[in-house]
């Protein structure tokens, strides 16, 4: 479903062109991994460790400098459309209109996807059962509170029922509630064969969710597997400790 083989990006700071020393910053260096139907492969690192700049060549906002990214066998750069069409891009930093309501919001994006208005109204009552938004769907999005937005966030993203859903520290600044409801759907996208990535930076996140892991820092894949095969190849049980290790044998 996706495959990214080598992917570098490399950015080139703005004050620095066109000088003899142009700095080059390299965010994501020769990363390879994939993610089956019905799998939730997650990336773990901290924040600047390439994660979000992986995730936007995905879903087609930035190009790569080299490699190669497919989704559901579209080259991200040759047939960008069509990966648009079939992923939900889904952060925790997207900001919403906040002069439209959550169901204007919905619509609208619904009518971008080229959906009729039957099928949306039908997708609407799906996703306000799914994350009970019935009570504030005609409130102003001005008037939410972040747990709220994050919902209004999530639906736009699924409204054409995806079968890529591509998740980018999706619990960001969310209350427990809110975040639970979150991960308990990002669950449900596994049961429903669909294909996540996930990216985090919270270690209990991935060990509860994901079916495969890649470790990354400063741009780099250090490691890539389950979490049992982690766990062997590391000789340590928490994935915290493993995670510290990688990092530090990347330094020395």
């Amino acid at each position: 479903m996706i495959e990214v083989k080598n992917l570098t990006k490399i950015f080139i700071d703005d004050a620095s062109q066109g000088k003899k020393d142009t700095i080059r910053i390299k965010a994501v260096d020769d990363v390879s991994f994939s993610c089956s139907q019905g799998e939730i492969f997650g990336l773990l690192g901290p924040n600047g460790a390439g994660k979000t700049t992986t995730l936007r060549v995905l879903s087609t906002v930035l190009q790569p400098t080299s490699g190669q990214v497919s989704v559901l066998g579209f080259d991200v750069v040759e047939n960008a459309q069509k990966v648009r069409q079939n992923i939900g891009f889904i952060s925790g930093s997207t900001r919403i209109y906040d002069r439209l309501t959550p169901e204007e919001t919905i619509t609208y994006f619904g009518r971008l996807y080229g959906m009729e208005r039957k099928k949306i109204r039908q997708r609407c009552e799906e996703i306000y059962d799914l994350f009970d938004m019935r009570k504030f769907a005609h409130t102003l999005n001005s008037k939410l509170s972040t747990g709220m937005k994050q919902k209004v966030s999530i639906a736009r993203a699924i409204v054409h029922n995806p079968s890529v859903l591509i998740f980018d520290e999706p619990t960001a600044n969310l209350d427990i509630m809110v975040g639970k409801t979150v991960l308990e759907f990002i669950k449900l996208c596994r049961e429903e064969k669909k294909s996540v990535i996930l990216s985090t930076h919270i270690m209990n996140e991935a060990e509860k969710l994901c079916d495969r892991l890649g470790v990354i820092h400063e741009g780099k894949l250090l490691a890539l597997g389950t979490l049992a095969e982690l766990r062997q190849e590391n000789g340590m049980d928490d994935i915290e400790e493993i995670f510290f290790s990688l990092v530090r044998e990347n330094v020395d």
